[in-house]
């Protein structure tokens, strides 16, 4: 069977490789809405539950958590390492739009979950429109 040769496709994944952040390698995310709420799933298998943080500073969330090494590390002759340890971090910056004091966080099945809520005060709302010869109140 004839192989097409892709020279672009290795230098490609090569770039990917080396641009990928340690946060990134680490803790890969989904961040997705839906109606009035934001939420971002983590992937954090391994990871003590005790060892996650979630805290909120000036709009900036931050997420850490620590993936420590296995037991009789010293003795292994490694063939392949893929599984990064040691503690990783990741920021997201808020928008003004979100509720800072109603975010929570749930750790699961090796997946953090941040529920996000939208402020009420950023959510669209309907305006009465009073018409000027009567007391009709005309909805927009």
């Amino acid at each position: 069977m004839a192989r097409t040769l892709n020279p672009f496709q290795d230098m490609d994944r090569l770039f990917t490789d080396l641009t990928r952040s340690p946060a990134a390698v680490g803790m890969p995310m989904d961040l997705f809405r839906e109606g009035d709420t934001f939420y971002a799933e983590i992937d954090l298998p391994g990871v003590d539950p005790a060892s996650v943080d979630v805290d909120v500073d000036d709009r900036t969330l931050t997420v850490r958590a620590e993936r420590k090494t296995t037991a009789g590390e010293g003795e292994r002759s490694w063939l392949t390492r893929e599984r990064p340890t040691g503690t990783f971090a990741r920021q997201l910056t808020l928008g003004s739009r979100v509720a800072l004091d109603r975010i929570e966080a749930e750790y699961s099945d090796g997946v953090l979950r941040l529920t996000i809520p939208m402020a009420e005060d950023a959510k669209p709302r309907k305006i009465s429109v009073a018409h000027g010869d009567s007391s009709k109140v005309i909805e927009a």
